[in-house]
């Protein structure tokens, strides 16, 4: 390994990298079996990393809130006025020591943590483990003091983080990192949910960004993993329990699709409601490490006016919801819970709490299923039970708050274990799916990553087209002309045939610009000839290509300036011509990169 490399692993690591003995690194790189092996592995270790954390936030649930043993703090009927507003109030207050001991770790505490899905589309599946460490710390804190976020950000990030330091150790080529990063995330979430499938789809739609038969055996292998290791130690977890159901018509899929419209357009809200909280806490001034202790007070207040349902992730008020029980309440208090909670996780994740909307989304959904089918029998008739809607609903939001169609559709089958709602499922998230894409574009983990400034929509691997860049692809011998130059001596010096364009310096050396030869020759030759100069034909003066440029900017530059070459300067201040590039030889290696990419995402290559 160069010292060069060396250091952008450690940029990337943060700590000093740890390699595998050579000959074991050969054998894993050699081989799909290597690789399989090491997802096995690496589902394993999370598994048991979703189960330790599962275990220490509700095992903190439990003490901060004075609940009996396994009770769910959302389900929890009643939760003291000093206990509901203290708890979630000091939990940001020690989150903000969290965040600012974090910061002094971290190498560059003011650079973005790096999350597996940007990580899967920039970075080639390298992201810190430190970083990881400190988004899960700070994710259970978050969650144990119950502010209203989920454990799943913390899970896949800790997870990937973990299975990146692995490949590096391992030195995998970049598709296998991809690979294995995929891996992480789909154990991480067969485990929190006991759903393979759903682990595994949500690996292929969401982290690696593509399905195909190369990545299909590892991903598969880590989420079984991942969820009978999290079985083994916390034995079996049933999320939702449906009673019997009639069977399904093909009347009830028209309701269904409603309700996937309806969802997409609540997902929505929600998403941009997050970024309402979050400008507006931005505008009150108050310090960064503040914020999570008022947001805190503010996520006690609301559990204290609405409903403890609201604390937390929300799993034992989705069973609440989901039982006869549950169905008697009316629409009203319904909706009135919906605000609360989408209340309460905007507020969380507004000030500054740890941790993601999967889960929320699925409660929210599943209220939203609730009310839909109170609401529209006057429009729609409804044969089937209110909790199977209410399935429906908590894909179809988790579909436009997260994204994958299939991965919601599978969680709806592994969780309910019923094949006739999993067709109602996939129609409705299909419906949120294609509405959200084509309304609003952007998911809310993409939607961060635009606001943020990062043209990330989805983890396709787009790394590559920024490190293929104008200083790379340029042909740094450059012919050159000062303007001063006669039309008749730069005939001379360049004549028909030895080119096909020429660049332009002034007398400073720097930039003015191209002179097309054949259009030099072209020029009618009359007694001014020897008086022209090369200034007179100069074309794409301010058209220029700057070396850090990557190649589909150069390609638009191209077609802007129509163009057939250009010229490359060291910046736009100080115009020191550098290279030149041309647009055939740049569509030639960004459609040969971007063929082999292709190639690598399906299995054709290695």
């Amino acid at each position: 390994m160069t010292p060069k490399s060396e250091t952008a692993r450690r940029f990337l690591t943060e700590s000093a990298l740890v390699l595998a003995p050579s000959s074991l690194r050969a054998w894993v790189r050699s081989g799909e079996i290597g690789l399989i092996l090491l997802a096995a592995l690496v589902g394993c270790l999370s598994g048991a990393i979703v189960s330790l954390m599962g275990w220490a936030a509700q095992t903190a649930h439990e003490w901060l809130f004075g609940l009996d043993l396994d009770e769910r703090l959302s389900a929890t009927p009643h939760v003291p006025a000093l206990v509901a507003l203290g708890v979630p109030t000091l939990g940001g207050a020690v989150l903000g020591v969290a965040i600012w001991l974090g910061g002094r770790v971290r190498r560059v505490p003011s650079r973005p943590v790096i999350d597996p899905i940007e990580a899967n589309a920039l970075h080639g599946g390298r992201l810190s483990l430190v970083d990881s460490v400190l988004v899960a710390v700070q994710n259970l804190i978050s969650n144990g003091c119950g502010a209203s976020v989920g454990l799943e950000a913390g899970y896949t990030q800790i997870s990937a983080g973990l299975a990146s330091r692995l490949g590096l150790s391992f030195e995998l080529r970049r598709t296998d990192m991809r690979i294995l990063v995929g891996c992480a995330a789909a154990a991480a979430i067969a485990a929190a949910f006991g759903a393979p499938l759903t682990g595994a789809f949500y690996a292929f739609e969401l982290i690696i960004g593509t399905y195909a038969i190369g990545s299909l055996t590892p991903v598969v292998t880590a989420a079984l993993a991942g969820a009978f290791v999290s079985r083994a130690i916390l034995g079996h977890q049933t999320v939702i329990t449906l009673g019997a159901t009639p069977p399904v018509g093909p009347a009830d899929y028209l309701p269904t699709l409603g309700l996937g419209l309806i969802c997409a357009g609540l997902g929505i809200l929600i998403m941009q409601g997050v970024t309402l909280v979050e400008e507006g806490v931005r505008r009150t001034k108050l310090p960064p490490l503040a914020r999570p202790a008022l947001g805190g007070l503010a996520v006690g207040v609301l559990a204290l006016v609405a409903t403890p349902q609201v604390l937390s992730a929300g799993h034992g008020a989705l069973h609440l919801n989901l039982t006869d029980d549950g169905a008697s309440v009316g629409a009203g208090a319904l909706i009135a819970l919906f605000l609360a909670k989408a209340l309460a996780s905007a507020i969380s994740i507004g000030t500054g709490f740890r941790g993601g909307l999967f889960f929320a989304s699925l409660f929210l959904g599943a209220l939203a299923g609730k009310v839909f089918v109170m609401l529209a029998p006057p429009l729609v008739a409804m044969v089937l039970p209110p909790a199977t809607y209410a399935v429906v609903g908590m894909s179809a939001l988790a579909v436009a708050v997260i994204g994958g169609p299939m991965t919601m559709t599978f969680l709806a089958l592994e969780v309910t274990g019923d094949f006739p709602i999993a067709g109602l499922v996939l129609v409705a998230v299909i419906a949120s799916s294609l509405t959200v894409r084509k309304t609003f574009g952007y998911s809310f983990a993409t939607w961060r990553f635009h606001l943020r400034g990062e043209s990330i929509r989805s983890a396709h691997d787009v790394g590559w087209i920024r490190t293929l860049t104008v200083g790379q692809l340029m042909r740094r011998e450059v012919r050159t002309v000062r303007t001063d130059t006669t039309l008749a001596a730069f005939r001379r010096a360049f004549p028909l045939g030895s080119g096909t364009q020429v660049v332009a310096v002034d007398e400073a050396g720097l930039y003015a610009g191209i002179v097309l030869v054949a259009e030099a020759h072209a020029a009618p030759i009359d007694d001014k000839a020897t008086e022209t100069r090369v200034a007179d034909l100069l074309r794409y003066r301010d058209e220029v290509l700057l070396p850090q440029m990557n190649a589909k900017e150069a390609v638009a530059l191209f077609d802007k300036a129509e163009s057939e070459a250009l010229a490359v300067v060291e910046s736009r201040e100080a115009a020191r011509v550098i290279g030149i590039l041309t647009e055939k030889h740049t569509l030639k290696r960004y459609s040969d990169e971007l063929d082999r990419q292709r190639r690598a995402s399906v299995g054709e290559v290695a």
